[in-house]
């Protein structure tokens, strides 16, 4: 009953799915129910991979999706089956599921995880560390990372991130020729840049082996035609522009709301202090959770490029103009 219960939250969750059927596409293996051409429908498809429901849906229930999904492939799914539950339980599949290596995703490190287990990290190396525990569980899986290469791009990662926002900090503490009023001014600027720049640092070394291995490009039936270190380039440089837009609303909106929360609502939390923290936290919380999918919404997915901007070695296996790959998320 427990199980029921949650897939049927997780059902309605999804913006109204049985209620919508009449409008919704047919049901396709392997694509989206939304068009990824767009950002906006990027937009809704991120929506419902990061939806934190997912992240309580059952061993048991999983694999009704994938036996579900497999039957369709097979073309022995049952009667009755409509569209919008095929899109119901393959969305359930690519929240849980790499796409790469068929194997589920930790549940801190799914997308879907990013906020809820994200959010409550203070300490600047477990914020990270699970920043680049994300960014290693979403890569393009095409080609095995070793241990040891996940070591030193955990490593490298961490490090550096950490490196890069405190010493910015200690820096601007030790900068005694600046006037008191600059130095604040520089405070308040300094974060975010840190941040990204941390950001971006943490997922080219934790993805730095497709840089040197290159990861699977395929043609529009899905068959790979080769490996290009041209094509990683462009999935980790997508991919670290995303991290650089996500902090954006973060660093913005929270000062802006709580500033009018004050105005308006200053009897109230002068009277209340403690409620200061919980509130700013469920402010930072809810803007964590708008601007995640708004980030990762920037580029689809299965990112494409032309094969005549590849290595030339991949033109010649191929007749297609342009190849897809798993930019990761």
């Amino acid at each position: 009953p427990a199980n029921t219960a949650r897939v049927s939250s997780l059902r309605a969750a999804w913006s109204g799915v049985m209620a919508e059927s009449a409008a919704c596409p047919a049901f396709r293996l392997g694509g989206a129910r939304y068009d990824q051409g767009s950002f906006l429908g990027r937009l809704r498809h991120f929506i419902d991979i990061i939806d934190p429901s997912t992240l309580f849906v059952s061993e048991r229930e999983l694999k009704k999706c994938i036996k579900l999904l497999d039957d369709y492939k097979h073309g022995t799914l049952p009667p009755g089956v409509s569209d919008p539950w095929g899109w119901c339980h393959a969305l359930c599949t690519q929240a849980i599921i790499h796409p790469d290596t068929g194997e589920k995703i930790l549940m801190p490190f799914r997308m879907s995880g990013y906020v809820p287990f994200g959010t409550p990290i203070v300490s600047l190396w477990l914020n990270q560390s699970h920043n680049a525990c994300v960014n290693y569980a979403n890569r393009n899986a095409t080609k095995p990372t070793p241990t040891s290469k996940f070591l030193q791009g955990y490593a490298g990662a961490v490090t550096s991130a950490v490196s890069l926002a405190v010493g910015l900090n200690v820096l601007i503490e030790k900068a005694n020729r600046l006037s008191p009023a600059t130095r604040r001014i520089i405070q308040r600027l300094v974060p975010f840049p840190a941040v990204a720049t941390a950001n971006i640092c943490n997922v080219g070394l934790m993805r730095h082996t497709e840089l040197s291995e290159g990861i699977d490009v395929l043609d529009g039936q899905g068959n790979v035609v080769g490996s290009s270190k041209i094509a990683a380039r462009h999935a980790i440089m997508e991919t670290a522009f995303t991290r650089v837009v996500l902090p954006m609303p973060i660093f913005v909106l929270p000062p802006i709301i709580m500033s009018y929360l004050e105005r308006f609502v200053l009897r109230f939390l002068q009277s209340n202090r403690r409620l200061m923290l919980p509130i700013h936290s469920l402010v930072c919380l809810l803007t964590f959770g708008l601007s995640l999918p708004v980030a990762i919404s920037l580029f689809p997915q299965m990112s494409q490029i032309a094969v005549s901007r590849l290595e030339p070695e991949i033109a010649v296996t191929t007749d297609c103009e342009v190849v897809t790959y798993n930019k990761g998320l």
